[in-house]
C-alpha cells in the first residue's frame, strides 16, 4: 500500500512511521506532499532534487524557496534553508558534505550549510535563470549554466574563473563535467556538441551534426565511465555517441507515444563497471520509461498521465528513483521493486540426455524441463506374439500410467512443478517475493491474449462502471483509471458482471497487484470467477446459498458450538461467510497476509477458498462465542482482527484432510480449468432471465428516471423561475418601501439640512462682517503704514539725491577748477610757443635782412665796378678801336645784368603770385572749417542753453535758479573762450553774422598786424617804382614767407585748441543729460 507524508509545518521527523515496503506493482516507497495547514487543497510545489554522493539522502527545494533534507537511511527529514524564492537548480555532491548549492529566482547561486544552516557563498553573475549545476568529480570546481552564459566556479575561494558566453541566437543547452576525466561538455540549441579540457578550456573536440537526422537536443545523459552520451530532444529518437570514437553509435526508436523526450537518467549498476546499460527516458505524457541500450527493451516504466512526472533523479548508487510530479508532490521509488520482474531466474544450466522414447514424449510437451529432474524405474512389457513375432524385439522402459497422469497434472508452465510448488509452500509457507507473481502466473497457466483483451477494452468504459468514482473513490487516479477498464472489460465480456455489485471489491486486489500490467490483472480475475467462483452467480443477484450453505455444513462438523452460538444470535451464513467470500479476505487481511493466504488457494483445489472461510471461523471462535450483540458480530467480518494467518491455512488444511466426501466441497466444485487460448470462454453460468430481465428493468427504470429527471428538472426551473419571480417581486415592493421611506428620510434630512444652513448662513454673514470689518482696519493699518514707509523712503531718497547732488556739484567744481588750472597751463604754454615763435621769426627777420644787406652791397660794389668800368669805357672812347671794343663789352655786361635781373625779378613776383594763390586757398578752406565748427558751436551751446533753462525752470526757488544760473554763466565764462563768450553774449546778432565767418577770422587775426602787414596781407604794396623796389620786394617777400610759417603754426595750434574746447563740450553735455535723468527720477519718486 502506498503510504502518503505531510510535511505541513514541520521542520523535522520522519519520512514513514512503519518500515516501507516497495510493491512490485508500483514501486512506490513513500509520496511526500507539504500542504498548506489549512486549506489541504492547497499543495506547496517541489520543484527540483539532488543526491548526495552516497544517494542515501537528498536535497529538494519547492516553489516558495523552502531546501529539505531527505536521509532515507535514517529515515528523516529536515528543512535547512529558507531562501524566500524559488529554487531553479540543485547541487549536492560537494567536496564538502554538508555544503551545497542552490540557484535562485534572483539569476544568482547560493552556497549553504545543512548543519548551521548559514550562508556560506553568495556567487552573482548570471543574467538569465540557472537551469543546471554540475560538480566535477573532486568536488572542487562547478559550472553553472543559463541559456546565455555558462560560469566556471571554484568552490574553495568561491571565485568565478571562466566565463562562456555565446551568441543569443544560438544559445546553451547544459554544460556539465563528464565522469572521470577532466573535460567538460557544452550542448548547445544547434545540436552542436563540444568537448573542453577543465584547465586550460582548450577545445578537445567537436560531435559532428547531423543535418539530415536532427532531433533538436534537450536532454542528455552520460554513463558513469564517461564513454557513451545519450542525447533526446524533440522526437522519440535517441542519439548514442561514443565519446571514444565521438561517432553516433546507435539510434533508438522509443514508442510512437514518446513525441519530446524531456529528460534522461543512467540507472546505475553495482556491478556493470561504469558502463550503464539501463536509461530512464521521461516523456512529454509525464511517463518515465527506462529501456535497455542494448536490446533496446522496454524494463518498466513509473508516472501515470493524470499525474506524471516533472523531473525525476536517480541516486548514484542505482537504489532510489525520486522524482517530482505534476501536482508538486514528491515521489521515491524503489529501483529493486521495479526491476523485479527483471531479475527472474536464469534458464536451467543442467541439462538430462533423455532417451528416444522421453525426447519424442517431451516433443509432445509431456516431459518436463527443470533445473533437476529424477529418473524413475519402471517394468519390462514383453511384446506380444503375433506378426511381430520376427520384427527386432526392443526393450522400453515404461511408467504406470498412473504416475504419468500424476506428472502430467502436475507440470506447469515455464518448467514449473506443481508438487514441487506446493512442498515449498508447506516448508516456508508461502512463495518468494521475488517470484511471487511469476509463480502465480505459471499456477493460473493465463494465456494471456493480447488481441481478446485488446478487443475488450477497445469497446470503452462501460456505462455500468462510468461513476465508479463515485462510490469507491480511491486516491491514485491511475489505479481508479485501470480498475474501471478491467471492470469494463469484464462487463464486455460477459453482461452479469455489469450488475455484480460486489466485482469492484473482489478484482480491486488483483488489479493495484497487476497495476502494471492490465492483461494479466484482468485475466487473474477471470480465472478466480471461472474457478473459485463456482456456482456463485446461480441464485443471482442473492449470494449463492449453495455455497454458503456448504460452509455452514462444514462448519456444523467440525464445530456445532460457534455454529449454534451464531444461529442464536441469528447470524446466518450470508452475515459472515458471505463478507468474506466477495471481498475474498482483502478486508480482514493486511496485504502480506493476503498475499500469503493466495499462495495456498492458488496452489490447492478451488474449495479450498470455502475451507479457507471455515478455517477463518473456527480460529476467530473464541471472540466470536464471547460477543453477545449482532451488530458486533455483523462488525467482526469487515474488520481486520487480531488473527494468526499461519494457524488459519494450517486449520484449512486440516479440513481439507478431515472433512468427510458427503459434506466436502470437493464433490460439488470442479477442479481448476485455465483460460482458453486465442478467445476467452463464454461465460454464462448465471439465470439470463434475470440478468436480462434485470436489464430490462433497468433500462426501463433508466428511462422513467431519465424522464422523471427531465421533469423533475423541469418542475425545478419551474418552481426556480417562480420563486425568482416571488423574490423579484418581493425584493421590487420591498425595494420601492425602501425608496419611499429613503424618500421620506433624505426630506427630512434635507430639511434639517436647510435649516442648518440658513443658521450657517446668518452665522457665516456675522463672520463676514466681523472679517471684512478687522480686514478694512488692517488695510487701514497697512496703509498707513505703507505711506509712512513710503514717506521715509521719499525722505531718504531726496537725502540721498541732495547728498548725490552735493557730492556731484562738489566733483563738478574739482573737475572744473582741473579743467581750468589745465587751460591756464595750456594758455602759458601758448604764451611761450608765441614767444619762441616771434623770437625765431625775429632771428629769421634778421637773418634775411642781413642777406638783403649783404646783396645790396654786393650790388653796390657791382655798381661802383660797372660806374669805373664806365668811366674807364669814357676814358677808350678817346680811343676809337680800344673805346669800340671797351663799350661793347660793357653794353654786353650790361645787357646780361639787365636781363639777370629782370628774370630774377620775374621769378619772385611768380612765386608771389603762386604763394598768393596758395594761402588764398588755404585761406578759403580754414574759413570753410571754421564756420562749420562754429555752427557746431552754436548749436550745441544752443542745446546747453535749453537744457540748463529746463532744468533751472523746474526748480521751484527762483533766486537758487538765479544764483545757479549766475554760477552757471561764470563757469562758461570762464571755461570757453573770449570770442565764444562773446558770441554767446551778442546771441542773435551772432547768429545771424554765422554766415560770414571768413571776416570774423580775417578780423580776429588782423587785429594784432601792423599796417604793414595787413598791407602785404591785402595785396596793397606800393607798386609804383618797379624798378627801384627790387630789393623791397625781396625783403617783403621773405618777410611774408617767414610770417606764413608762423601763422601756419598758430592755425594748428587753433584747431587743436578747438578740438579740445569740443571734447570739454562733450563732458558738459554727458553731466548735464546725467544730472537731468537724476532730477527726473527725484520728481517720479515725489
Amino acid at each position: 500500500m502506498q503510504r502518503v507524508t505531510d510535511l505541513g509545518q514541520k521542520e523535522r521527523g520522519r519520512i514513514w512511521h512503519r518500515k516501507p515496503s516497495a510493491s512490485a506493482g508500483d514501486g512506490v516507497i513513500v509520496n511526500v506532499v507539504h500542504n498548506v495547514v489549512g486549506y489541504p487543497s492547497k499543495i506547496i510545489r517541489f520543484l527540483h532534487v539532488a543526491f548526495d554522493t552516497a544517494g542515501e539522502a537528498f536535497l529538494a527545494g519547492d516553489h516558495q524557496g523552502n531546501i529539505y533534507v531527505f536521509d532515507l537511511s535514517r529515515n528523516s527529514f529536515k528543512l535547512v534553508q529558507r531562501t524566500g524564492q524559488a529554487c531553479t537548480a540543485l547541487a549536492y555532491n560537494l567536496r564538502r558534505n554538508t555544503e551545497y548549492l542552490v540557484a535562485l529566482a534572483d539569476y544568482s547561486v547560493k552556497c549553504f550549510d545543512t548543519e548551521t544552516k548559514e550562508l556560506v557563498s553568495w556567487m552573482k553573475g548570471h543574467e538569465s535563470t540557472v537551469s543546471s549545476i554540475s560538480v566535477d568529480g573532486s568536488g572542487r570546481y562547478a559550472i553553472t549554466t543559463s541559456v546565455d552564459t555558462a560560469q566556471l566556479w571554484d568552490l574553495d575561494t568561491f571565485q568565478r574563473k571562466r566565463k562562456l558566453n555565446v551568441n543569443s541566437s544560438v544559445g546553451i543547452q547544459k554544460v556539465y563535467f563528464l565522469p572521470l576525466s577532466n573535460t567538460i561538455l557544452s550542448c548547445f540549441k544547434d545540436d552542436s556538441v563540444f568537448a573542453w579540457e577543465s584547465d586550460t578550456l582548450h577545445c578537445k573536440y567537436q560531435l559532428p551534426v547531423l543535418d539530415e537526422s536532427r532531433i533538436h537536443y534537450k536532454s542528455f545523459a552520460v554513463t558513469r565511465d564517461g564513454r557513451v552520451l545519450v542525447a533526446g530532444g524533440k522526437s522519440n529518437f535517441l542519439h548514442l555517441w561514443c565519446l571514444t570514437t565521438r561517432q553516433l553509435q546507435r539510434i533508438i526508436q522509443m514508442p510512437p507515444k514518446v513525441r519530446t523526450i524531456r529528460h534522461l537518467e543512467f540507472l546505475p549498476d553495482t556491478f556493470d563497471g561504469g558502463s550503464s546499460q539501463v536509461i530512464g527516458v521521461l516523456s512529454q505524457d509525464g511517463i518515465m520509461r527506462f529501456i535497455n541500450i542494448q536490446t533496446c527493451k522496454l524494463l518498466f516504466d513509473i508516472g501515470s498521465l493524470d499525474n506524471g512526472i516533472s523531473t525525476a533523479t536517480v541516486s548514484p548508487n542505482g537504489r532510489y528513483i525520486a522524482a517530482v510530479l505534476e501536482d508538486g508532490s514528491l515521489t521515491i521509488y524503489s529501483v529493486r521493486a521495479l526491476s523485479q520482474e527483471i531479475n527472474k531466474p536464469p534458464p536451467p544450466l543442467v541439462k538430462i540426455v533423455a532417451d528416444r522414447e522421453k525426447t519424442e514424449d517431451s516433443k509432445n510437451g509431456s516431459v518436463p524441463s527443470g533445473l533437476k529432474m529424477r529418473v524413475t524405474s519402471g517394468k519390462v512389457e514383453r511384446p506380444r506374439r503375433g506378426k511381430s513375432a520376427g520384427r527386432e524385439v526392443q526393450a522400453r522402459i515404461l511408467k504406470p500410467s498412473g504416475t504419468i497422469l500424476e506428472d502430467k497434472e502436475n507440470m506447469l508452465p515455464a518448467g514449473l512443478n506443481k508438487k514441487r510448488l506446493r512442498a515449498l509452500l508447506k516448508e516456508f509457507g508461502e512463495y518468494p517475493e521475488k517470484y511471487r507473481m511469476f509463480i502465480w502466473r505459471s499456477l493460473l497457466q493465463l494465456p494471456e491474449n493480447h488481441a481478446a483483451f485488446s478487443s475488450l477494452t477497445d469497446k470503452g468504459t462501460h456505462p455500468a462502471y462510468l461513476g465508479i468514482h463515485e462510490k469507491y473513490p480511491i486516491k491514485s487516479r491511475k489505479l481508479l483509471r485501470i480498475l474501471q477498464r478491467v471492470l469494463s472489460a469484464m462487463a464486455h465480456w460477459s453482461t452479469i458482471f455489469s450488475e455484480v455489485s460486489y466485482l469492484p471489491l473482489l478484482a480491486f486486489p488483483f488489479v493495484k497487484l497487476f497495476q502494471n500490467n492490465q492483461l494479466i490483472g484482468f485475466e487473474v480475475v477471470a480465472t478466480i470467477i471461472v474457478n473459485w467462483c463456482q456456482h456463485w452467480f446461480e441464485y443471482f443477484p442473492n449470494p449463492p446459498i449453495n455455497l454458503l450453505g456448504m460452509i455452514e455444513n462444514i462448519l456444523a462438523h467440525h464445530d456445532k458450538e460457534l455454529l449454534q452460538h451464531l444461529v442464536n444470535y441469528n447470524i446466518t451464513s450470508q452475515s459472515y461467510a458471505w463478507p468474506l467470500l466477495e471481498t475474498l479476505f482483502s478486508e480482514v487481511l493486511t496485504r502480506t497476509e493476503w498475499l500469503k493466504l493466495f499462495d495456498n488457494i492458488f496452489s490447492n483445489h478451488p474449495s479450498f477458498l470455502l475451507m479457507a472461510v471455515a478455517a477463518y471461523l473456527i480460529c476467530s471462535r473464541a471472540p466470536l462465542l464471547h460477543c453477545n450483540i449482532k451488530e458486533d458480530l455483523e462488525n467482526f467480518f469487515h474488520h481486520r482482527n487480531n488473527l494468526d494467518l499461519e494457524a488459519v491455512i494450517k486449520e484449512a488444511y486440516h479440513l481439507m484432510d478431515t472433512t468427510p466426501e458427503d459434506v466436502h466441497p470437493k464433490c460439488m466444485l470442479d477442479d481448476f480449468v485455465p483460460l482458453t487460448k486465442g478467445q476467452y470462454p463464454i461465460f454464462n453460468k448465471y439465470p439470463e432471465f434475470i440478468i436480462n430481465y434485470q436489464t430490462q428493468e433497468r433500462e426501463r427504470i433508466w428511462r422513467e428516471e431519465l424522464k422523471y429527471l427531465k421533469e423533475r428538472q423541469l418542475a425545478h426551473e419551474l418552481q426556480a423561475e417562480s420563486v425568482r419571480r416571488q423574490a423579484e417581486n418581493a425584493a421590487w415592493y420591498r425595494q420601492q418601501e425602501l425608496l419611499q421611506e429613503a424618500e421620506e428620510q433624505r426630506r427630512r434630512i434635507l430639511h434639517e439640512e436647510e435649516q442648518k444652513l440658513v443658521e450657517q448662513r446668518v452665522r457665516l454673514a456675522a463672520v463676514n462682517r466681523e472679517l471684512k470689518i478687522k480686514e478694512l482696519q488692517v488695510l487701514d493699518a497697512a496703509q498707513r503704514r505703507f505711506l509712512k514707509h513710503q514717506q521715509e523712503q521719499q525722505k531718504s531718497e531726496l537725502r540721498r539725491l541732495d547728498d548725490e547732488i552735493d557730492r556731484k556739484i562738489a566733483l563738478r567744481d574739482k573737475e572744473t577748477a582741473a579743467l581750468i588750472q589745465d587751460i591756464e597751463v595750456r594758455n602759458m604754454e601758448l604764451e611761450m610757443q608765441k614767444r619762441i615763435f616771434e623770437q625765431q621769426l625775429a632771428k629769421e627777420q634778421e637773418a634775411t635782412s642781413r642777406g638783403v644787406k649783404g646783396q645790396l652791397g654786393i650790388n653796390w660794389i657791382k655798381g661802383d665796378i660797372e660806374e669805373q668800368e664806365f668811366k674807364n669805357q669814357l676814358e677808350m672812347d678817346q680811343h676809337p678801336d680800344v673805346e669800340e671794343y671797351k663799350n661793347t663789352i660793357g653794353e654786353l655786361a650790361g645787357t646780361n645784368q639787365l636781363s639777370n635781373n629782370e628774370d630774377w625779378q620775374a621769378q619772385m613776383l611768380n612765386k608771389q603770385r603762386e604763394y598768393s594763390l596758395d594761402r588764398k586757398k588755404s585761406q578759403g578752406e580754414l574759413a570753410r572749417l571754421a564756420s562749420e565748427s562754429k555752427e557746431k558751436e552754436v548749436k550745441l551751446l544752443d542745446m546747453m542753453k535749453e537744457l540748463e533753462d529746463k532744468q533751472w525752470a523746474e526748480v521751484a526757488q527762483p533766486q537758487v535758479y538765479q544764483q545757479r544760473k549766475g554760477d552757471g554763466a561764470a563757469w562758461r565764462r570762464q571755461l570757453l573762450p573770449d570770442g565764444v563768450n562773446e558770441g554767446m553774449e551778442l546771441g542773435d546778432h551772432t547768429h545771424r553774422n554765422s554766415h560770414d565767418p571768413y571776416v570774423r577770422l580775417y578780423d580776429s587775426r588782423t587785429k594784432g598786424l601792423t599796417k604793414r602787414e595787413r598791407d602785404l596781407l591785402l595785396g596793397s604794396g606800393d607798386q609804383k617804382h618797379a624798378s627801384l623796389c627790387l630789393n623791397d620786394m625781396s625783403l617783403d617777400s621773405s618777410i611774408q614767407l617767414s610770417l606764413d610759417r608762423g601763422r601756419m603754426d598758430l592755425e594748428r595750434k587753433e584747431r587743436e585748441l578747438m578740438t579740445g574746447v569740443r571734447e570739454l563740450r562733450q563732458k558738459l553735455a554727458t553731466r548735464a543729460r546725467q544730472r537731468y535723468s537724476t532730477n527726473s527720477l527725484t520728481d517720479s519718486t515725489t
